[in-house]
């Protein structure tokens, strides 16, 4: 038997020895939501590439600002310092191990306090200067507690040993222009 196409002409292909089905029913299906574990559906190699990418968070800006410590010094506005988020400065932990290693030798007198002047507001700077050389021994840097309290401000206590003595060391710094500034320094 063989059937003419929709055109009227013979189709080879479509010669069979089969009745050919025009209907189908749909009752017989049964259509159903299909659900699985969570990543089931994406296990194989070549889905992975078209998993969903998770949309980052994003963080929200503090609305606490940090105010610089004046010290009651005057600045002509616009010459004034700028406080400066503490995304834009260097790594905390790390800044805070090299300046606690500096200023430990300055107060055993093996290191001179200019080298750490930029990094200290001025009468933080004189006072290192008056306390230079003040201890016996170079302390050993034992512990490092930084806090952040606000976006900008780290508060450090560092836990220092002098020979059979502990002693700690407090220390406040802000991130203005561009910087983290000594802006407290005390050696209880």
């Amino acid at each position: 038997m063989v059937e003419q196409s929709e055109y009227g002409k013979l189709h080879p292909s479509l010669m069979t020895t089969n009745r050919v089905v025009e209907e189908i029913s749909i009752s017989s299906f049964r259509i159903e939501k299909l659900t699985s574990a969570t990543n089931v559906d994406w296990q194989h190699p070549l889905l992975e590439i078209f998993r969903p990418q998770e949309q980052p968070q994003t963080v929200k800006p503090s609305k606490l600002y940090l105010v610089p410590s004046g010290f009651d010094d005057e600045f002509d506005p616009d010459f004034a310092p700028e406080p400066t988020s503490a995304r834009d400065l260097p790594e905390l932990q790390a800044w805070t191990e090299r300046f606690a290693h500096s200023i430990v030798e300055i107060w055993a007198g093996r290191r001179s306090p200019r080298q750490v002047e930029a990094l200290c507001h001025h009468k933080i700077f004189s006072e290192l200067v008056r306390q230079s050389g003040s201890q016996k021994a170079i302390g050993h840097i034992r512990k490092i507690h930084i806090q952040e309290p606000l976006d900008g401000i780290c508060e450090a206590t560092i836990t220092i040993r002098y020979e059979n003595r502990l002693r700690a060391m407090l220390v406040r710094f802000e991130g203005i222009d561009k910087r983290w500034l000594c802006t407290a320094l005390t050696l209880l």
